[in-house]
């Protein structure tokens, strides 16, 4: 993909961004910058930056995608309250019953926590 400007805004937005944002927050904070971009150009450049492995989708919030630029293994924990979500870089020993698991055979796991962040506490 063409490295355009408003291409180099998002990924700049996402650079070491934890609170794994929305395209909404995205489009948001990039049009700042470029008040002609669509939020149409921010939904396909995620698309496309999540299709080269650059950033994850994260399903986390029913109610819309969200985007984590850690594209490395971990699980997150997220606030019940506000919502915020954090990154959690550590294995946990997960192990199924082959009984259960329906004939899948198992290459990874995505934990969530759930719970108050002290902001909420």
């Amino acid at each position: 993909m063409k490295m355009t400007p408003q291409r180099v805004a998002i990924m700049d937005f996402l650079d070491g961004n934890q609170a794994h944002p929305s395209a909404d927050d995205i489009f948001s904070s990039v049009r700042k910058r470029f008040p002609s971009m669509s939020f149409a150009t921010v939904y396909n450049t995620l698309e496309r930056l999540r299709g080269e492995g650059q950033l994850m989708e994260v399903s986390i919030d029913p109610a819309r995608k969200r985007y984590d630029p850690d594209t490395r293994p971990h699980h997150h924990i997220i606030c019940s309250g506000c919502g915020a979500v954090a990154d959690i870089h550590r294995e946990f020993d997960l192990s199924v019953p082959q009984e259960e698991r329906g004939g899948f055979s198992i290459d990874s796991n995505h934990v969530e926590f759930y719970g108050l962040c002290p902001k909420c506490t």
